[in-house]
């Protein structure tokens, strides 16, 4: 058995207690222990510049009021289709006094949020298509324009969330379970006090059917190896038109159409133009589009 050095057990303990002390913070200050904060504790310096980071962006001083800081973190998350994060973000919009009317899409919102549409979608897919005259277009004079400092944290926001619903569809993090009451994905109902999102519509329970799907198949894949040992005479071209067969009655994915139905009515109601998506810019035998460069 291996024995731990007094000095390693000592850094452990002193890591672990860090971890609890950050845990605990969480949960004065917020009430709860979200499946980020969970995530992210497993490294709790790294937790801890994290929680520095949101708080500036989302809590601090600065040109924009709060709850437009957690709608353009909706639309950025949106724009990913991370339910977690819109959901999330929707209940914190709505705690800071957002208008509830704002989260029955991205055509309720006032004209100057959804001016930050088209730079959203390129920055979230294809950034290097950015040019000044992106910029040029939400400053410029007029009832709807930003000033420079609001729109410099509209962008950072815009592109640190962008990067954290990479995380989290990295890290494989589902709602927590009280995110139904206050932080579902669904806008509330003018007729009712809750109105919240189904299991499905959060991807609560997708995951376990894909994992369920996966080990009927790797139980059938074992049964066509055995069969393989018991049958000397099989050929291996035999084998592989048996292994595609089961492994396509198995994999039966519904079409996207259908199985994104719950998430595009509560998450892509905030993007416009969901079809646009990451394209390769240096595909061979295609003019590249001009990119920012830096020396």
């Amino acid at each position: 058995t291996a024995v731990l050095s007094p000095s390693r057990q000592i850094l452990q303990e002193g890591a672990e207690n860090s971890r609890r002390q950050l845990l605990i913070e969480a949960f004065v200050s917020a009430g709860r222990v979200d499946n980020i904060t969970m995530v992210m504790g497993l490294h709790p310096q790294y937790l801890s510049s994290f929680w520095k980071t949101q708080y500036l962006l989302l809590r601090m001083d600065g040109p924009l009021p709060y709850h437009k800081r957690h709608y353009i973190a909706i639309m950025a998350a949106a724009r990913h289709q991370c339910s977690y994060l819109v959901g999330l973000h929707m209940g914190e919009f709505l705690q800071v006094g957002g208008n509830p009317a704002w989260l029955q899409g991205l055509h309720c919102a006032p004209q100057k949020l959804r001016n930050l549409n088209e730079i959203n979608k390129l920055l979230a897919h294809r950034p290097w298509l950015i040019t000044k005259e992106h910029i040029e277009a939400l400053l410029k004079t007029g009832e709807n324009s930003w000033s420079l400092a609001e729109l410099v944290q509209a962008l950072v926001l815009l592109t640190h969330y962008h990067s954290l619903a990479s995380f989290v569809f990295g890290c494989g993090i589902n709602p927590e379970e009280d995110q139904d009451e206050g932080h579902g994905c669904q806008p509330p109902s003018p007729h009712s006090d809750s109105s919240p999102a189904s299991d499905d519509s959060m991807g609560g329970s997708g995951g376990k059917d894909a994992m369920q799907e996966v080990e009927v198949l790797m139980e059938r894949m074992k049964l066509l190896q055995e069969s393989q040992l018991e049958k000397e005479g099989i050929t291996q071209e035999e084998m592989a038109t048996r292994f595609e067969l089961e492994k396509t009655e198995s994999l039966l994915v519904a079409p996207s159409d259908v199985a994104d139905h719950s998430l595009q009515s509560n998450v892509l109601c905030f993007v416009e133009d969901p079809e646009f998506g990451y394209k390769d810019f240096t595909r061979r035998g295609e003019q590249a589009p001009p990119t920012f460069r830096a020396q």
